[in-house]
């Protein structure tokens, strides 16, 4: 039986570089007017879920992990299933790798979506500090987390989160997908894996594919082309010499986030992370 929906739906997932503490000033930078919003990193989607109490014509989100976006559409088309899916995982290490392991597996693609979805909820959830991460093979990697009872999906929210996925495009692939959706109305906000502020500091593990410098320059070209059809950017990233280089001429602010997920204690804390708009 479906329970009351949470009045704004919240993330389903811990997610690396996840904006949830910094959504004040985000929310604070947001344009007065909002028609059409595109996210095509949306990650966890913290700033995403806060939309929906507003009327807006278009919402257009994209991610290049496919797990996350099969999670979303199973969401959106069958919250019930996942739920029950959910309620059968064991908080167990034995059972947490044989789960892990069904990527290792050449039927793994075959599964049905309510399985992949689960499972992808179930080792986030239960993951080492819930990091998120894969090897080259697209293989997630991250080792049992050992909690005592950690709360893998709460069902008001997840039925919130399905209910404003109603209305809402998914993909999955490149950024540049959303291209063909840009115009004045637009609003973008853009979160790409950061620039790494050291080089022991890169982590672009969210998929098999790396975000390099070429990517970080492709994704100035977009916001030059969402800026020419007089639309709205708003860019999140680290505070890297490269980053500063890049967006020279647009709007550029320092906010101070509180990084939580981080393999190593000594990472986690405050940093200096760049707020970038054309507006």
């Amino acid at each position: 039986m479906k329970d009351t929906p949470a009045a704004v739906p919240g993330p389903l997932l811990k997610w690396a570089g996840g904006k949830r503490q910094l959504l004040p000033q985000l929310q604070q930078r947001l344009p007065a007017r909002l028609v059409d919003y595109f996210e095509p990193f949306v990650g966890g989607g913290a700033l995403l879920w806060t939309l929906g109490m507003r009327k807006l014509r278009h919402i257009v989100v994209n991610d290049y992990n496919s797990e996350l976006i099969n999670l979303y559409q199973v969401v959106r088309s069958r919250p019930q299933e996942l739920l029950a899916s959910v309620a059968v995982h064991r908080n167990e290490a034995e059972y947490y790798y044989r789960l892990r392991a069904l990527d290792r597996e050449p039927g793994y693609q075959q599964l049905d979506a309510v399985t992949r979805a689960s499972r992808f909820l179930y080792l986030n959830k239960t993951c080492y500090n819930g990091l998120w991460r894969v090897n080259s093979r697209g293989q997630h990697n991250v080792p049992f987390g050992r909690y005592k009872n950690p709360r893998i999906a709460e069902p008001a929210n997840v039925y919130a989160c399905s209910d404003f996925l109603q209305g809402v495009e998914l993909l999955n692939g490149d950024f540049s997908q959303i291209r063909p959706w840009l115009g004045a109305d637009s609003f973008v906000y853009l979160d790409p894996p950061y620039v790494p502020l050291s080089a022991s500091s890169s982590f672009t593990g969210y998929t098999a594919h790396g975000f390099d410098a070429a990517m970080q320059q492709r994704l100035r070209e977009l916001c030059d082309e969402i800026d020419r059809l007089g639309g709205k950017f708003m860019l999140s990233n680290s505070a890297a010499a490269l980053v500063r280089q890049l967006y020279q001429g647009y709007r550029i602010e320092e906010v101070q986030a509180a990084r939580s997920i981080n393999s190593r204690a000594g990472g986690r804390g405050k940093i200096t992370e760049l707020i970038i708009r054309n507006y």
